[in-house]
């Protein structure tokens, strides 16, 4: 694979932002959620990942969670997580801005990582405003002390993305002097707007994904491979 004429060189960078989706995590095994083999063509969001189906069905509902901390917990990070961890200890201004909630960035050895879906592997109780990281499974008990049942603290469908994420992964974006896009689908808002603030702010930015996507044409550069080819290519 030969990288675009003028690839700009990552060395010469001082604050790159990297925005990962599911693309990423379906080097290390996880299923991306939709198309071919998708979680969503074998689970139906309404039943398993929405507020909704969980005030109807809390059990039913972490079971279906639990199954996935389970599957994620025997996954290891890509290379491609781990070039982007590289990155960072070199230059420690590098921002991870990710829509994936299975954590492999954190066990990569990535530690400025903006979540904007959360995280399987923090629990909240929204009655009581807690929120810890756990990393039982099965959880000792899915109920709060205070007897209302906890939940994942991710975004489901039908959540809106919390303020102080979005306002962290803006503020990463408008420091930044290089955008680089890893295995998004461009398709799940509001978080694909986000490329649109480093694409506007006229620094260079790549799009690494392995088919094109509805933000392709917008890009300086476009790099279709996996992540971990990439990643290292450029690195």
């Amino acid at each position: 694979m030969d990288l675009p004429n003028n690839t700009p060189d990552l060395h010469q960078f001082d604050h790159i932002v990297f925005f990962t989706g599911a693309g990423l995590s379906a080097e290390s095994g996880i299923p991306t959620y939709r198309g071919k083999g998708g979680i969503w063509e074998t689970y139906r969001y309404e039943e398993h990942a929405c507020q909704r189906a969980f005030d109807k069905d809390p059990e039913k509902v972490w079971d279906f969670h639990e199954i996935r901390r389970e599957f994620i917990s025997h996954c290891i990070p890509s290379e491609g997580h781990k070039v982007i961890a590289e990155i960072e200890k070199v230059k420690p201004l590098t921002t991870v801005i990710t829509q994936n909630i299975d954590g492999l960035h954190q066990r990569a050895g990535s530690n400025r990582v903006v979540e904007l879906h959360g995280s399987l592997w923090r629990i909240r109780c929204d009655k009581e405003g807690i929120v810890y990281e756990s990393h039982k499974i099965p959880l000792t008990n899915r109920r709060c002390s205070c007897g209302a049942y906890l939940r994942p603290d991710i975004v489901w469908f039908e959540d809106p993305l919390k303020e102080e994420e979005i306002f962290k992964a803006i503020d990463a974006i408008n420091q930044s002097d290089l955008f680089i896009s890893v295995g998004t689908s461009a398709v799940v808002f509001p978080a694909a707007q986000l490329p649109l603030y480093a694409i506007q702010k006229n620094v260079p930015t790549i799009e690494i994904n392995i088919e094109k996507t509805l933000m392709t044409s917008m890009y300086q550069y476009q790099i279709q491979g996996t992540a971990s080819e990439v990643l290292r290519k450029l690195w």
